[in-house]
Formats: C-alpha cells, structure tokens, sequence
C-alpha cells in the first residue's frame, strides 16, 4: 500500500523547496516520485507552433516536475507539522469484514488521518 496519495496535504523536508506545503496531484509509482501542487516548479520551452484555429502556441512555461517520495511528509490536519503514517487494522463492526485504516504515528498520538 501506498503511504502517499493523490490529494494529501503534504510538507517538503528536504531539497532548494524545503518547507513548502502543497496538495499531491500525481503519484508517480514506478519511479517513486510525487507531482506537488507548488512545488519543485521547473520552466519549460516548448515549442513555437500554431493551432487550428490559428492561435500560436509555444514558447516559456513553469510547470510542477516530480518530486522523489522520500523528500516529502503528509501534514497532520491538527498541528499543520509533518508526521509519520503507519497503518492499522479495523474491524467494521455491521459486516464483520476487516478495514485497513491510515493512522499517523507520532510520539504521542495515534489518531486517524
């Protein structure tokens, strides 16, 4: 399972955009890597071209670039501070079957996030 999803709220704890929050847009599972809303942001020269309707198109833009699992951290809603996040099993108590639950794993808490 992965512990990082496509909409967590995360916290970058390592590279030139340590600090930065952003919201998870892309999991990249092969290469393990994530595109963060605001982060990593990379320019982009495309092309000069035109379109069908006659428009151009091309020229400078910024973009988000994958950014490596490892470098990054979900934020706890509560205390807005990176966490770790293990997992934990559940019982659903009306069908009896068993869910799997992500929970963070701080020093002093182990609540649902």
């Amino acid at each position: 399972m992965a512990k990082i999803k496509k909409g967590d709220q995360v916290i970058v704890i390592s590279g030139r955009d340590k600090g930065k929050t952003g919201r998870v847009l892309e999991v990249l599972k092969d290469s393990d890597r994530l595109v963060v809303e605001g982060v990593q942001r990379v320019t982009k020269h495309t092309k000069v071209g035109q379109s069908q309707r006659g428009t151009r198109t091309g020229g400078i833009e910024t973009v988000e670039a994958p950014i490596h699992v490892s470098n990054v951290m979900i934020v706890d809603p509560e205390t807005k501070k990176g966490t770790r996040v293990g997992y934990r099993v559940e019982q659903v108590e009306r069908d009896g079957r068993t869910k799997t639950v992500r929970i963070r794993v701080a020093k002093r808490s182990g609540k649902d996030i």
